[in-house]
């Protein structure tokens, strides 16, 4: 049997497993290691099983990891996303849909502190779900919104799967982050377009609330200029050279710690809690690494990689119908895969592939990024969906799949544009030191 086609099977074998609801962490490095005894032998495996766990979680680049996810936890123990959400509700609750929008914008902010789209959907969903629902409020605008801004929080930088796309590439860091940086913004405003959109066609789903006066809105944006320094400080030390990525996530960590015990909401149960819940994701995530890199060590001893950049440059087809057809193949696998679990899955054959046909890899992280992102909402499988219904009473999933079709119109507007002009992504890092 070619090894080309036992890979193949693999794949098959691995889906099973993760519809078996084996985890993926476990079934990748299941698969890997069977994979890996049939075409190298058993003493290969062997070795490859002392050496590859360690070697998975032993670099440096790998610290920032934690420190950004602790970051997210201490800002979401702090309470910041109420205060964000106020914030930018004092500015735009007037309009129609102006709660939607301030619930796409609260959910950039908290985002781009956070890093994590799940941690930021579930946040938001606590906090704005009440106020729209209180206000007559759609329940398909609403959730679907909460949705669909908590996917933000993949893409904006800090981002945890920015990270470590840079790491399984050798790209920098920092660049990676202020690539993304241009996209995010771009992605917010199209949301908030699309919210302007649909109720502009019907002003019931989303009714104007009163307009604040200036001082209650310059009061409000007391409460949270402690955040956007954190953010500037963190992204902008990044981009001026100030701090390595780690130590900037170190600053970020600390700083968001520092938020809590002023806004007196870091008690020892909520640091014990916060540490415990940063050590669990962490742990969760460095599994997933081994479980990538076993796997990994299966599909590039099979010559996978090697085969199919042969195989397209075969079939003549133009760099840019490449890109697409990885765009499609994305889109549908987000149907059913999380966000981490494709990048992670895939990058091993697909990063060779776009590197051979000449594609800038920083380009192509953001696009990979923004697909995958948008497999958080996508039904059957989009993990921000079933987030919100846990978190909101009597909501079912074809209500909030109802409503989660104009922000993936909004999306594919995006990537429309990111592929249209690179200059969208490569534009900032182009300046950076």
């Amino acid at each position: 049997m070619a090894d080309t086609t036992l890979v193949f099977l693999s794949f098959f074998a691995l889906f099973g497993l993760i519809l078996m609801r084996v985890p993926i962490a476990i079934a990748m490095g299941l698969v890997g290691l069977v994979g890996g005894w049939m075409v190298n032998g058993f003493f290969s495996v062997g070795f490859i099983l002392g050496t590859i766990p360690f070697d998975s979680v032993f670099p440096y680049g790998l610290s920032v990891v934690p420190l950004f996810v602790m970051m997210g936890v201490f800002a979401a123990r702090a309470g910041l996303s109420k205060a964000l959400y106020d914030s930018v509700h004092a500015f735009m609750g007037h309009f129609r849909g102006g709660l939607a929008m301030a619930t796409v914008g609260a959910c950039a902010v908290f985002g781009a502190i956070c890093g994590s789209s799940l941690a930021t959907a579930a946040t938001m969903c606590r906090v704005a779900m009440p106020e729209m629902r209180a206000r007559k409020y759609d329940d398909g605008l609403a959730s679907a919104t909460i949705a669909a801004g908590g996917t933000l929080g993949v893409l904006i930088p800090p981002s945890v799967i920015m990270v470590i796309y840079a790491l399984l590439t050798e790209q920098s860091i920092g660049k990676m982050f202020s690539a993304a940086l241009i996209p995010g913004l771009v992605a917010t405003a199209l949301y908030m377009a699309a919210i302007t959109i649909w109720t502009w066609r019907n002003p019931a789903l989303g009714p104007a609330d009163a307009k604040m006066p200036w001082s209650g809105r310059l009061q409000a944006l007391k409460r949270v200029w402690p955040i956007g320094l954190l953010f500037t400080l963190v992204i902008g030390g990044i981009y001026l050279g100030w701090f390595s990525p780690t130590e900037a996530a170190a600053v970020g960590a600390a700083g968001a710690l520092l938020l809590a015990a002023l806004r007196g909401a870091l008690t020892k149960s909520v640091f014990l809690d916060s540490m415990t819940e940063t050590a669990v994701t962490s742990g969760m995530i460095f599994l997933v690494l081994i479980g990538t890199a076993l796997f990994n060590y299966f599909v590039e001893s099979a010559g996978l990689p090697q085969a199919l950049v042969s195989f397209v440059i075969d079939l003549g087809w133009a760099p840019m119908a490449v890109l697409v057809a990885l765009i499609a193949f994305y889109l549908i696998l987000g149907c059913f895969m999380d966000a981490l679990s494709m990048i992670l899955l895939t990058l091993p054959f697909v990063y060779p592939l776009i590197t051979s046909l000449g594609l800038d890899p920083i380009w192509f992280g953001v696009i990979m990024v923004s697909v995958v992102e948008v497999g958080l909402i996508t039904p059957p499988v989009g993990m921000n969906l079933f987030i919100i219904m846990a978190g909101t009473p009597g909501l079912t999933l074809g209500t909030i799949s109802r409503g989660i079709v104009a922000f993936l119109v909004a999306d594919a507007a995006r990537l429309v544009l990111l592929v249209l002009f690179p200059a969208l992504s490569l534009w900032l890092p182009s300046f950076m030191k």
